[in-house]
């Protein structure tokens, strides 16, 4: 292979390309994407209701986490970011590939669940009862649209991010203040009064609140692209997880001032629209669709944006097998279209619940991989606080433990799933690195 042939293969990253604004508009759009429109009737489910209280205490959860990323983000700024971080914790190693795989699944498995998301409520606008099909087939399209504009250059998805990213936040605002002015304050679904699987269920229900700020990864993922990484990429993502937890926390006291939990469970798949209809009436259905509309498309895009390049900076280092399949281009090329492909056949075959669930088990135990590691073998060097890793550690097993407990009594094949999957990632992580 020529050099030239080599340097158009290798990834490309633009340095210097994502400013503070555009980072945090990339990280909000993941996050409020997958999480208020696709998880507040999951969360419903398993927390009854004290589900607006499920989305601070994952809040918290993710606090405690995002201290690891902020002060690797800080010593490592890197396109690759969380493959990165493992590399520095446990070189290159089968710990680090597989780890990194887990986290890049949970990725393209929550696409898929925001792409489901998007076909679920932009239904919502029509008449199709018995066409079921039509929520993958429109998920697949909105993929195949984030592929198109990923195919564009950093700027124009900053510039589309961060104009969505204003859109969805100001509409999703709206709407929360909005419900809470017609309902009258009185919130007939909000209590103090937990559904029946109890502290189990709560907590399972925190575990699937985790995704929805799962998101601010993607600004780590791209921080060798944001201008002063060192300083912005920690900035951006205390911002961005801040400007979440107000927003989703007003929504979901909107929610449950205008449905009881029983009808937040019947509509789990879209309850925002459902919450629309007896305080704005259709007018309101539309104005929620549009939004829903705006925040999965922005969530999609951003979220393929940063995971493509985490998988070519895997394929860089050596970690992960590659194959150019006879297509031209850079090897991010590449690994966007493997990661669209992935997600699409994610969105054919799952259903949201088992979506939501599996990308969760994924990506809390690549979480406790991360803190780990940096306790184990970083601590000092980053200059990071032990007792806030420990915490964190502890924090994620005990909502990973219930949440399993919850799915082995609701929907065990999740739990096999996930097991499957792991020992698959792990197995063929150990295989590649022994036969490389």
């Amino acid at each position: 292979m020529t050099s030239t042939t080599h340097d158009r293969r290798s990834p490309r990253y633009e340095t210097g390309s994502l400013t503070l604004t555009g980072a945090v508009a990339m990280g909000t759009g993941v996050m409020i994407g997958a999480g208020i429109f696709a998880l507040t009737g999951q969360i419903a489910e398993l927390a009854g209701e004290l589900f607006p209280l499920a989305f601070v205490a994952a809040a918290i959860v993710t606090g405690f986490s995002a201290y690891s990323y902020v002060k690797l983000a800080n010593a490592y700024p890197s396109a690759g970011g969380i493959a990165m971080f493992l590399e520095k914790a446990y070189g290159k190693s089968m710990m680090t590939g597989a780890c990194a795989l887990l986290m890049y699944f949970s990725m393209v498995i929550n696409e898929s669940l925001v792409a489901r998301t998007f076909g679920t409520y932009t239904l919502q606008l029509f008449d199709a009862g018995g066409m079921d099909w039509l929520v993958p087939a429109l998920g697949v399209g909105l993929l195949a649209f984030a592929f198109a504009v990923n195919i564009a250059s950093n700027r124009v998805i900053q510039t589309l991010s961060f104009f969505m990213a204003f859109l969805k936040i100001g509409g999703v605002a709206a709407f929360a203040v909005a419900g809470l002015w017609v309902s009258g304050l009185s919130f007939k679904s909000v209590g103090l009064t937990p559904a029946e699987s109890g502290a189990g269920g709560f907590l399972g229900a925190v575990a699937l609140g985790i995704l929805a700020y799962k998101g601010f990864t993607t600004i780590t993922n791209s921080g060798g692209e944001i201008v002063e990484p060192h300083r912005n990429v920690g900035r951006a993502i205390v911002i961005a997880i801040g400007i979440c937890v107000v927003i989703y926390v007003l929504v979901a006291l909107a929610v449950g001032a205008n449905l009881t939990i029983g009808e937040i469970v019947a509509s789990r798949d879209y309850a925002l629209a459902q919450a629309a209809r007896p305080a704005f009436g259709d007018y309101g259905l539309w104005f929620t669709v549009l939004f829903a509309i705006v925040a999965t498309v922005s969530g999609v895009i951003a979220s393929v944006f940063a995971v493509s390049r985490m998988l070519a900076m895997l394929t860089e280092m050596k970690l992960v097998p590659h194959s150019h399949f006879g297509m031209p281009g850079s090897i991010q090329k590449h690994t966007l279209v493997y990661t669209i492909v992935a997600a699409m056949m994610l969105t054919v075959f799952f259903d949201l619940g088992r979506i939501a669930a599996l990308g969760a088990i994924f990506y809390i135990v690549m979480d406790i991989a991360i803190h780990w590691g940096v306790f184990r073998h970083l601590r000092k060097e980053i200059g990071a606080n032990g007792f806030i890793l420990v915490a964190a550690m502890a924090l994620d097993v005990v909502v990973l433990m219930a949440l399993l407990v919850v799915k082995a009594t609701t929907d065990v094949l999740v739990i096999y799933a996930a097991i499957a999957g792991m020992a698959l990632i792990f197995a063929g992580e150990r295989v590649f690195l022994r036969a490389r």
